[in-house]
């Protein structure tokens, strides 16, 4: 890949649009660029709970292929009609997500965010993704987005909230059981 970005400011944002990556241009507060920001704040919530769990923790690599998932999402998004997200990844997904599923006991209550550091981090990547996989239902409501780009968000929030279970647990923290109100 050659040099890409020789230059990080071009004033052509200015007027309050931005370029896609097939050339043309939106506004800055369009559905697209709202769900290409999503997105690009969930990875970086990953990234942040990458940082918050140890060198040698056995979910690195899976949050490290998530960021370059979330990144080519993006991409997607930046190209209409550009297909990235395969159902390959959503299977991925799904494996992971039973396979860490398998030792948790049933939830026989809700639980709240926390737990540990790292959990409770876990837990804010999953609301944003949640968040962005709604901003790309409200794009897809405008303008056509590919299924697997809408069930990878969906698979993945799942995903990160087992993973919060599997980290609390984990690193001696206890689940933070829902108390409603009597």
């Amino acid at each position: 890949m050659g040099h890409r970005l020789s230059k990080i400011y071009t004033r052509t944002g200015d007027d309050g649009t931005t370029g896609l990556g097939d050339g043309s241009r939106i506004e800055k507060d369009a559905p697209r660029m709202e769900a290409i920001g999503t997105v690009d704040e969930a990875n970086c919530h990953v990234g942040l709970l990458i940082t918050a769990l140890s060198g040698d923790d056995p979910l690195l690599p899976l949050l490290s292929r998530i960021q370059h998932d979330l990144f080519d999402l993006g991409g997607e998004l930046a190209v209409p009609g550009y297909q990235m997200i395969s159902e390959e990844r959503i299977t991925t997904l799904e494996s992971e997500l039973d396979a860490l599923n398998e030792d948790l006991p049933p939830l026989k209550n809700f639980i709240l965010p926390g737990g540990s550091t790292a959990a409770a981090q876990c837990h804010l990547a999953r609301v944003v993704c949640r968040r962005a996989e709604r901003c790309i239902v409200s794009l897809h409501a405008v303008d056509a987005v590919n299924a697997p780009a809408r069930q990878y968000l969906n698979r993945l929030s799942d995903l990160l909230f087992v993973m919060a279970r599997v980290i609390a647990r984990r690193d001696g923290g206890q689940e933070v059981l829902w108390q409603p109100a009597k």
